[in-house]
């Protein structure tokens, strides 16, 4: 069940640090966030934007943790370093990687997560395991520490190393966010990882600010959506398409042919089965986005693979998938994000299968999830 963490904050101000790497006019960026060590993901999201030694390739934070390949995942983005010009940056989820190997400070903190929340999908817990020191008790954090750092020290050095935000042309690259875009060096490194809510703090910018972190879903109460925010007036970009974190999440990769330019465009990856749409369909009007703050539901009755629920805040009642919903620590019933929305389709139209119930397909459009019950032609590839 999802908790919050314990405050992970470190004590004092600490800078952040940036990058001002040289690139050079008409010479393509491609921009990830929140990979969470999916490396099928990371590999699919690069050949859907056909990622090449020419590009400069820039990953927003959170490359790592929660998913069950984070090592491989550091592993791969190191390997690719060398053939590629590659930039990550430190995401609220990676400084939990750096404030463990940095010191003892917050270890009483991060022992939680590591043992209770993410175990075996830490990267720290992944590299421990590899060396035969999983450490039992938060006793045993320090010598961990050490041993990742005398015997991982490629590894350790990576993540200790990861800056905060990265200047280039008329863009700026952090995980969180910024509150400006001049004396960078003067902002807080924890608050610019961990920056909830971006979109709506009302901020505008000169420069594009390409974000991660929250979820673009997290946005919409109505609308369930994984694809890219292109907010143009403003210029940002949050662009996390809650890739494992999200059913039906996808890894997006926003491109940008020119970092001295003003044009954006994207493309993703999220590994559904694909089909085509036989039959029309009419959107629906009035839709709920069931979000992960605000998940409390009752259950009404069950019906085969499906679950009618009462969503306990909007007193709304929809149909999700059986294995959507579950019992949390706090003693409520809980939904996975859910969404009652029927999506626009016309015959022809591609579709990306979520899932298949009695009582429908949820299915992906453009980035969008919704419910389409018409009948499907399947991609013999899928």
């Amino acid at each position: 069940m999802p908790r919050a963490f314990p405050p992970l904050r470190p004590p004092g101000f600490r800078p952040a640090r940036v990058i001002r790497p040289h690139i050079e006019p008409g010479r393509r960026v491609i921009a990830l966030s929140d990979v969470h060590g999916n490396l099928p993901f990371l590999k699919g999201a690069l050949a859907a934007a056909r990622f090449t030694p020419d590009d400069v390739l820039v990953i927003v934070g959170d490359l790592l943790e929660k998913g069950e390949q984070s090592l491989a995942t550091l592993r791969y983005v190191m390997e690719l370093q060398k053939t590629h010009t590659v930039y990550p940056l430190c995401g609220n989820c990676d400084y939990i990687d750096q404030a463990f190997l940095s010191g003892p400070g917050l270890d009483e903190k991060l022992w939680p997560i590591l043992n209770e929340f993410w175990r075996g999908r830490s990267v720290l817990m992944q590299m421990a395991a590899e060396i035969g020191e999983t450490p039992r008790r938060v006793e045993e954090l320090p010598a961990l520490r050490a041993a990742l750092r005398s015997r991982l020290p490629a590894e350790a050095g990576f993540l200790l190393n990861l800056p905060h935000i990265m200047e280039a042309g008329n863009f700026l690259f952090v995980h969180g966010g910024v509150p400006r875009e001049d004396r960078l060096e003067e902002l807080d490194a924890y608050d610019c990882m961990k920056n909830d809510d971006f979109l709506g703090q009302g901020r505008s910018f000169r420069k594009w600010v390409v974000v991660g972190h929250w979820p673009v879903t997290l946005y919409d109460p109505a609308i369930q959506r994984s694809a890219p925010l292109i907010d143009r007036d403003r210029r940002i970009a949050s662009i996390d398409g809650g890739c494992v974190l999200k059913v039906g999440g996808q890894l997006n990769a926003l491109l940008i042919p020119d970092v001295y330019g003003d044009r954006l465009d994207y493309t993703w990856y999220d590994g559904l089965g694909q089909a085509e749409a036989l039959d029309g369909q009419e959107p629906s009007a009035d839709p709920l986005n069931i979000r992960w703050s605000d998940s409390a539901v009752d259950v009404l009755r069950e019906e085969g693979d499906c679950t009618l629920v009462r969503h306990q805040s909007s007193g709304r009642e929809l149909w999700v998938p059986r294995d959507f919903v579950s019992t949390w620590r706090d003693g409520r019933t809980h939904t996975e994000d859910a969404t009652d929305y029927a999506l626009p389709v016309s015959p022809g139209d591609p579709l990306a299968l979520v899932r298949q119930t009695r009582r429908g397909f949820l299915a992906k459009k453009d980035g969008i999830t919704g419910w389409y019950f018409g009948r499907v032609k399947y991609d013999k590839q899928s």
